[in-house]
């Protein structure tokens, strides 16, 4: 092992994801190549280093480094050229020789214990002097963490994001228990978490780690399929083959785990089921309130049903058919309706009629949908103002903006005589209970949506489930319209719905196949198909804002990762005019086409126009949008979303972000594109079902083109296989419904 000092002469490459550096270091005469891990070094900066030489085969002798550690000059010139380094914020080259001519081989020591005798020199004032002084010790704190879990593999932006989240105290908190990282921190998980637990000497049965395990087993089935809890002996078992300590073991933490109030276990349909206590809570509030609604008496509204809609027939000059007339009319009488139908059955209608007739007896109506998108189509359709989920409970923060809360609730409700919301499919466990909690008794609760859609991608059940318990006045439509009917996109949505195979290559039609035996012939189709065919066929400029890719998985040549890597080469290629930035394994440019892929509720954001809000909060898991621009000097990229909000990311934020050429079946809940381009390949059966296939199609508007093998999609449309979601959420309103204590 070599150990010596010397100052960062030149940066020759730098990786910013990971903070692997090459860099040339003075030592005293002499010029010494390093090579490794180096997060956050500078020109100028004086370091200690330690490794062990290796030869390059062109490049020569380099010492690889294992270890590094800032060094404070001691030399007027090197702490001058420190201070110069940029490495402190609010000092250039010109205010680093003012600070060194007035205070010397003092300087760092007054920057660090007395930042204001700073003021002292010209150009500095009480704020600048701490600034100065909290960006040296900020630096100094953040380094030493870095330095710390680089040895551990941690990349710089999520080793940023830790420090952010414990400051000072990250190493002491990590050594004591490494698997918080796995709650605390976006974009680490168990095993990473794991490994640095062993690196640490700490045991493979310890209770952090056993207890740790066991939320994250819990926490993955729930957040991939979408379930509020797992039966007992499930999680065990999977905790066995993770964790690899007795099974004993495991109940205990499991006990202990409740003990603490972390987890819930009770019986629920003939097993012991393990919640987690969001959803367990979410769960039961859902239950509650939903049969609380219902069973309390809704403003009255004066009008006859029957003659107020034939008031509204003769007004639009529409004729609504016998279910459509159901569905209004159950919404005047009950406390909650849920109706649902495909594409073309009428629901935005008998949603135009309710808020007609409701608006015709003075009632206050709240106009609602999960996503921007679906709220935009909501609003465009009605007239009306329409808001997400989220802007409607008013979305906010605690006092230390570290969780999100929702201002409206039971102490401080929606001010509406009746709630719409539309897409309901899409809506999660928790998002339904902050709702419900949002909604007082007497105030009508309508679900409109299609229950044969992939449910949330949130967990839980929601619409399914409410219906499925019984208690609860449904509408289904069926009939299609015949204006839809010369869509073969909704007649074939209801056809694959049915179980029948879609009508392929109607003459003048808006649904297509074409034969493709091969996965890599079905790629080079979809390729020709978004740069040329569909553009010249549809008179669009920019094939990226007008067609959408959709494909039901995320690996293989015609999974998201493939297309989007494909599809970015020809709709987007490289240019001198247009700024990249690497993460991982792929490159953002400017021009590119992304999505959001988690919820962060801190994001702040400003709108593009005038209308409404001009700034918030909160960007959301499946947002749209557009790279604006790319700044490599700030390390920030801005994009543009679907709603014209512009957000300003920080680089170790931009994990939070994929491109989105291509996206899955999954993501494209509640959106609406122009035109969707679909590969029908071989897949997983669990991914390949009729509902995905249903999904799919119905996020069209003008045109979809299924590209691949007629026997590929002749399965989809027979596999009827529905994955199952374990919720308790239909038995416990039965429960509650039986006993009749429900009031909360």
């Amino acid at each position: 092992m070599v150990e010596f000092e010397g100052v960062i002469e030149s940066i020759i490459y730098n990786n910013e994801s990971n903070g692997y550096t090459v860099a040339r270091l003075k030592k005293d005469n002499d010029m010494v190549t390093i090579v490794g891990y180096l997060p956050l070094i500078n020109e100028g900066q004086p370091v200690k280093v330690s490794g062990e030489w290796v030869n390059h085969p062109e490049y020569g002798q380099q010492l690889k480094v294992q270890s590094y550690s800032e060094v404070t000059p001691t030399s007027l010139e090197g702490i001058e050229r420190y201070l110069s380094s940029g490495l402190i914020q609010g000092i250039g080259p010109v205010m680093a020789k003012r600070i060194v001519e007035k205070f010397g081989a003092d300087a760092l020591d007054i920057i660090e214990y007395n930042p204001d005798k700073l003021t002292e020199i010209e150009g500095i004032g009480p704020k600048k002097a701490q600034t100065i002084s909290g960006s040296f010790q900020k630096g100094r704190e953040l380094r030493n963490v870095m330095v710390f879990l680089q040895t551990y593999g941690i990349s710089t932006g999520n080793s940023v994001k830790i420090y952010k989240k414990y400051g000072q105290d990250a190493i002491n908190l990590i050594r004591e228990n490494p698997y918080r990282l796995t709650t605390d921190i976006f974009g680490i998980g168990f095993k990473t978490a794991d490994r640095i637990a062993r690196s640490l000497g700490i045991d493979m049965c310890s209770k952090y780690r056993l207890m740790a395990g066991i939320k994250y087993v819990l926490g993955e089935y729930c957040a991939k399929g979408g379930h509020t809890y797992l039966p007992y002996d499930i999680l065990v078992s999977e905790c066995e083959r993770l964790l690899e300590v007795p099974r004993e073991m495991l109940e205990e933490a499991c006990v202990s785990l409740v003990m603490n109030k972390e987890l819930v276990m009770e019986d629920m349909d003939g097993c012991t089921a393990v919640y987690l206590m969001p959803f367990y809570y979410s769960e039961l509030g859902v239950s509650k309130r939903i049969l609380e609604i219902l069973s309390s008496a809704a403003k009255k509204i004066d009008a006859n049903a029957d003659l107020a809609i034939t008031s509204y027939e003769s007004e639009t000059g529409i004729k609504l058919a016998d279910k459509q007339k159901e569905a209004i009319i159950s919404a005047i009488q009950n406390g909650v309706v849920i109706i649902t139908g495909g594409p073309g059955t009428g629901k935005t209608t008998i949603i135009k009629c309710i808020i007609n007739i409701m608006e015709s007896s003075d009632m206050k109506i709240s106009l609602a949908a999960p996503t921007g998108r679906a709220a935009k189509r909501m609003a465009e359709a009605t007239g009306r103002e329409s808001k997400t989920i989220h802007r409607l409970l008013e979305m906010g923060y605690t006092e230390d903006e570290n969780s999100m809360v929702f201002l409206k609730d039971d102490s401080d409700p929606i001010d509406a005589d009746a709630v719409i919301i539309d897409e309901a499919s899409m809506i999660d466990i928790v998002l339904m209970n902050n709702l419900l909690k949002a909604i007082v008794p007497g105030t009508r609760l309508i679900l409109v949506g299609d229950v044969d859609q992939l449910p949330s991608v949130g967990a839980g059940n929601v619409l399914r489930d409410l219906i499925s318990s019984g208690v609860i006045p449904v509408v289904r439509l069926t009939e299609i319209f015949r204006q839809s009917q010369e869509s073969m996109i909704i007649v074939n949505a209801h056809r694959i719905n049915k179980g029948e195979l879609p009508y392929l290559n109607e003459r003048d039609k808006d649904f297509f196949f074409i034969d493709a035996r091969s996965q890599e012939a079905v790629l080079k189709l979809i390729q020709e198909l978004i740069k040329n065919r569909i553009p010249r066929f549809k008179d669009c400029a920019e094939p990226q804002k007008y067609i959408q890719v959709l494909t039901p998985m995320r690996k293989g040549i015609c999974g998201v990762y493939n297309l989007n890597s494909s599809l970015q080469k020809i709709l987007n290629p490289p240019s001198q005019d247009k700024d990249e930035k690497k993460v991982r394994d792929y490159v953002f440019r400017t021009g590119d086409k992304v999505m959001q892929i988690k919820n962060n509720y801190n994001m702040k954001w400003e709108k593009l126009k005038s209308e409404g809000e001009r700034e918030g909060t909160g960007v959301f898991n499946g947002d749209l949008g557009y790279i604006e621009y790319i700044d490599n000097e700030n390390n920030i990229i801005s994009v543009i979303f679907d709603d014209d909000k512009r957000v300003t990311y920080d680089f170790t934020d931009i994990d939070e972000l994929e491109l989105a050429y291509a996206i899955t079946i999954h993501k494209s809940q509640g959106s609406e594109f122009p035109v969707v381009v679909m590969p029908a390949v071989w897949g997983p059966p669990m991914l390949m079902t009729r509902n995905l296939l249903y999904t799919g199609v119905t996020r069209a508007k003008e045109l979809v083109v299924i590209v691949g093998s007629k026997q590929v999609l002749a399965g989809m449309v027979s596999n009827n296989k529905i994955v199952k979601r374990y919720s308790g959420l239909d038995i416990r309103i039965k429960k509650l419904m039986e006993t009749g204590i429900f009031y909360i």
